[in-house]
This record gives structure tokens, sequence and C-alpha cells, in this order.
């Protein structure tokens, strides 16, 4: 299929043989795509018939996709150091938002990033996008191993004024290498596609590591106009986020295809996912359900399956199997030892709580996780096997029906994908093991 046009930036004039030539020697690219508040069925190869995502879709078929993977938290700024850590967000030490305000710390300076591992590895690296791990000059992305940083450091800008309006003052956020820089009334996606081309075009003859953190479909909910028209029939706040949705999409499929004209695309590992569920908040085109989890229960915020289980995809053409499905437990955390093994560097000798899922994309093997853990605040979880279990579970509504709050809930996802039916009293013995799995790893996880 033709893919959408490529931004503007790039100044190539098409093909590369050269950087053709050298993708058969040199170590892969790796594109990571982190989209925001992203519902867990929110793209059409995930089950939704009313969004048209085919750029998301073309890494399904290009790729494998996961159908049980979970980000590490169920907000924002925990599941980001996870991800960029392959720790548990207690062990990274943020386990809350950072502060959206300047001056304020996030994510502490001694943790050691995918990016500071892949740059001494001989990565070129850049952050393009979302931070939203500290606003200050040791926690900004140029402390944290990239090279290169253009985007917003707090949790959520408008798009054309690049000012962040929920909590006052009224700040401006755009910053380009510790830089404060003003790009008044141009599109904030256009600039974030823009400055990954750029950046791709002056490192295509060496391997690179982008890290595109996108905002979307975070509120506020502002897709473009063709996409507002094409959902014009929708109820809100479905219809804008549908629009933003599409919009996100248009921008990835933009980004493959600029990969493609370089003819770097077959040496460029690109893995897409949400960093956890979709947003019920009222600054969400006032509440509701925006964002969709299908069959499970929960949004942002919950450690139900619809607050942490999340699109996610691996595209390696003619490296990694194409329109493969895997089902097996996996997180965000991995995805730095799993990109370690395929780069060929050294995670390090620091402790991460991630695993090399290579066997599991290449070959269908067993999930290397024994359990998976979860905790914000006074709500935990604790996930081995079928059995999942929520600590002060927050009440919820699923599918117009409202589900109160729960102190112990035992779900069994292999009979109950939706955590509807509470297994607890019937199965006290398995409560009791994930339990003391619980209070086991929370003693360990905050060991470094």
């Amino acid at each position: 299929m033709k893919l959408m046009a490529a931004c503007t930036a790039c100044g190539c004039g098409g093909c590369n043989q050269s950087a053709s030539r050298e993708n058969a020697v040199r170590r892969p690219n790796v594109v990571f795509i982190l989209t925001d508040d992203q519902g867990t069925i929110d793209a059409n190869c995930y089950g939704a018939t009313d969004l048209h995502t085919p750029g998301i879709d073309l890494l399904a078929i290009q790729g494998t996709r996961f159908t049980q993977f979970y980000s590490a938290a169920p907000v924002c700024s925990p599941s980001r150091a996870a991800l960029l850590t392959g720790r548990y967000p207690q062990r990274a030490q943020l386990t809350g938002n950072a502060p959206s305000q300047r001056g304020n710390g996030g994510m502490p300076t001694d943790q050691i990033t995918i990016a500071e591992v892949m740059r001494q590895a001989g990565y070129a690296t850049a952050h393009i996008g979302k931070w939203h791990l500290g606003y200050n000059t040791d926690t900004m992305p140029n402390a944290q191993g990239f090279d290169y940083s253009f985007g917003h450091m707090g949790g959520c800008i408008d798009n054309y004024s690049h000012y962040f309006y929920w909590s006052g003052p009224n700040l401006h956020d755009l910053w380009q290498n510790g830089r404060e820089v003003w790009r008044d009334g141009k599109f904030f996606g256009d600039l974030m596609l823009d400055e990954c081309c750029r950046f791709i075009d002056k490192n295509r003859t060496r391997p690179f590591f982008l890290y595109w953190a996108i905002n979307m479909p975070h509120y506020p909910l502002q897709g473009r106009e063709k996409y507002r028209q094409m959902y014009s029939d929708m109820d809100e706040p479905r219809r804008s986020y549908a629009a933003f949705v599409s919009t996100t999409d248009e921008m990835i499929a933009s980004l493959l295809d600029h990969l493609d004209r370089l003819r770097l695309r077959d040496n460029t590992i690109v893995v897409f996912m949400s960093d956890h569920g979709h947003s019920e908040e009222i600054r969400n085109n006032f509440g509701g359900s925006g964002g969709s989890a299908g069959a499970h229960r929960g949004h942002k915020f919950t450690l139900w399956e619809g607050g942490v289980r999340v699109p996610c995809i691996i595209s390696w053409p003619g490296r990694i199997p194409a329109g493969a499905v895997r089902s097996q437990m996996a997180a965000s955390i991995d995805w730095l030892p799993t990109i370690a093994a395929y780069c060929g560097f050294d995670v390090g000798t620091h402790r991460i709580d991630g695993r090399d899922i290579t066997a599991v994309i290449d070959s269908d093997a067993s999930s290397p996780h024994e359990a998976l853990h979860w905790q914000t605040g006074g709500h935990w979880a604790v996930r081995k096997g079928p059995w999942k279990l929520v600590h002060n579970g927050p009440a919820s509504t699923f599918q117009g029906r409202q589900l109160p709050q729960v102190e112990t809930f035992l779900a069994n996802l292999a009979e109950d994908l939706s955590e509807t039916r509470n297994f607890a009293e019937n199965h006290p013995k398995v409560v009791a093991e994930l339990a003391a799995l619980h209070e086991q790893w929370a003693v360990d996880v905050h060991k470094q």
C-alpha cells in the first residue's frame, strides 16, 4: 500500500545507495514509537472496527503483534521510567507523575537509560516528543543519554500554542536540547515528524536510536480536520478521540514511508506501543470512554487490564516473523534487554527487571516471566499464569455497568477476560500465594 507523504524535512532526494549497502553489516537502527493514552484495542489490527489506522496495521502486517503486553504503570511518568530503564518504576525511583513545572526533578540521574547504553555502543540517540521524566537540567533528556532532544517536558501541551494549561499558571513548554524554543501556531505533530526525519537524515549512515514519544491521543484532542470530518457521525468523546488516533497513525505511516525512501527500513527495528490505557478524565472532552479497552475492564490510573494491557508491535522486515501474533505475557521493561540482544550490545552489570523476549518473538517460546507486578499508591496487582490478584481495585464502568471498588479481587483471565467475576472466595490458596509473591516483590524492588 502507498503510505502518507513523508515530511518536508528530507533533503536526501530519495534513495541512498551507500546507506543501503552498509545495512548488511552495521547494527540495526531502532525507532521506538510510544503513543500516549491509547486504548487497549484502539487500532484496526487490535479489533477496533470504527477507526482508520493503516500505519499501525502495516506494522502488524510486517511484524509481530502482542495480545498480552503490559505497561509497567497505569500513568505516564512511571510507565516511561520503566520503559527507558528496563526496571519496575519502584526500582527506577519514579512511582508517580513528575511535575509539569520548570525546575522540578523526576527520575534520578543515576538511573541508566536505554539511550545511555546505546550511545555507549556507538548509536546516535534522539528523544522527540513528550518527556515527563523531569524538568530541570539534570533530569531532562540530554542528561539522560540523548544526543538530541526536541519536545515538551511536562505532561501535555496545547498542540498549537505549546502551552501547558492544566495546572496554573499557564506555561510555555517547548524545548530543543535544553533551550526554550518557540514555534507559534505550528501543529506539534508536524514539528515532531519533521524533527524525526531530520534526525534520521543526519544519521542515516550510522546506527541510530530514535525514541519518538508521541503526545497523542492524550488530551487536548486536536485531530486534523479531515479526520474530524471522517468521524463526524460519532458521538463525543469517541469522535474527537478517533480523529486524534488517526492523526497519530498518519504521522507513523509518514515516518515508515520516510525510512522506506531512504532504504533503511530493512535494517530498522520499529517498536510501537502505548504508554498505558485510555483516559476517562474530565479533561478528556468531559470524560467518558473516548478510548476503548474492548473486553477488558478499566482504564488509565487503574490496574485492571484496561489500565495496563496495551497495544504493542515489533517490526523488522526479513528478520522477525511477519504477520505473527504472540499471546505470551510480556512487558515494557522487556524492551531494553530485547533490543540489546537484537543489536548486540551489553546492557551493563546493574540490575534490571526486564527479560529478553527475542525467543518469544522469533520462535513463539514461553514467556520468561513467572509473574508480573504493579503498584500505584495503595493499589497493587500481581499476575501469575491466568491468575491476577488486584488489591484495592477502584470502581469502574464496564459495558454500561457500574462495578464497585473491591479490596481483594482474584481474576482468572483464561475464564473471565473482563475481570468481572471474583474468584477469591473459592480460591483462597491462590490469593495467599499471590499476596506472598507481592510482599516479596515489594521488598526486593527497592533494591538497586
